[in-house]
């Protein structure tokens, strides 16, 4: 009998009620995104109309807006490039270098690290990071300070952009690390095997099968990151001295402030068009998430392609 005129299976409720619920999960997440999207764009109109008199930006919103997106991104590439080495070291320990005991010791206590409210790190910011981290920004503006990155002044207190930096460094390492151990404990046995068998090295066979083969996985956990440092809020309200500047010094207390931190401070006093203001704030930053996920959705498709092709 021909495939084609077989007959259909019949099939369960079971079937059918998870199909039903897996279909009704995927469109809930899409109806909620667009609904959010919706209420920002309503929202912020007010706000982004030309001539609007908004009080807690004189120059137009425009204005208003574009150092707030630089601190945002700023602060969030700053922490992407401190943690994501440290995440690749803490995976490859756990997963190739660490026996076995340890690396599970570790791999819980790294994953205990994400369970800790951003409040608590704000507070572990400003009471013990920013004191010891003074006397290494000072340090660092004697020596460095003709790079416009040390430049000084420095700040009295330490709270400056690089310790908010730090701080989302911290907060976002326990994902990325995690990530970066999965990818790293699935690399085909076969392709470790065989660099062992051509005299490689530990740290050879890592440079020659486990990186290339993770390189997918760890963009992908670099940009879950950098969702995340782009929309923390608690912390960085705490431990930021926030100014609207525009400016690449890390170690001065004129510090750029973020979207996010803006919004929590100034929202429980705005009124009128403030509030469109930081609704449109808002926008602006779901937007920026958007670009920067659908971007790095694409890098990691195009990179899998060409994987599946070699």
């Amino acid at each position: 009998m021909n495939a084609a005129s077989s007959p259909t299976p019949p099939r369960r409720r079971g079937d059918v009620v998870f199909r039903g619920l897996s279909h009704g999960a995927g469109w809930f997440i899409l109806i909620v995104l667009a609904a959010v999207a919706l209420f920002l764009i309503v929202e912020a109109i007010p706000a982004l109309i030309p001539g609007a008199k908004i009080s807690s930006a004189p120059d137009g919103f425009f204005a208003f807006v574009w150092p707030l997106v630089y601190g945002t991104l700023f602060a969030a590439f700053l922490a992407l490039i401190i943690a994501t080495p440290l995440a690749i070291g803490i995976g490859l320990f756990i997963s190739h270098y660490a026996p076995r005991r340890i690396a599970s010791v570790l791999g819980y206590i790294v994953d205990l690290l994400a369970a800790i409210p951003s409040v608590v790190y704000g507070l572990w910011g400003i009471q013990v990071l920013a004191p010891a981290a003074q006397p290494a920004y000072q340090w660092l503006a004697d020596n460095l300070g003709f790079i416009p990155l040390f430049a000084g002044p420095v700040s009295g207190t330490g709270r400056t952009i690089l310790t908010v930096g730090i701080v989302l460094a911290i907060m976002v390492l326990p994902i990325m690390s995690a990530l970066a151990r999965e990818v790293f404990l699935q690399t085909p046995k076969l392709q470790e095997e065989a660099a062992f068998a051509l005299g490689a090295t530990q740290w050879e066979m890592i440079q020659i099968a486990v990186l290339p083969f993770a390189r997918s996985g760890l963009l992908s956990a670099a940009m879950l990151g950098l969702g995340r440092a782009l929309g923390e809020t608690m912390a960085v309200a705490m431990v930021l001295s926030p100014a609207a500047a525009v400016t690449v010094k890390l170690l001065t207390s004129e510090n750029p402030s973020t979207i996010a931190s803006t919004i929590a401070l100034d929202f429980p006093e705005a009124s009128g068009l403030d509030v469109n203001a930081l609704i449109a704030a808002g926008l602006v930053l779901f937007v920026i998430t958007m670009i920067v996920n659908t971007i790095a959705r694409g890098i990691v498709t195009r990179h899998r392609e060409k994987m599946g092709a070699n």
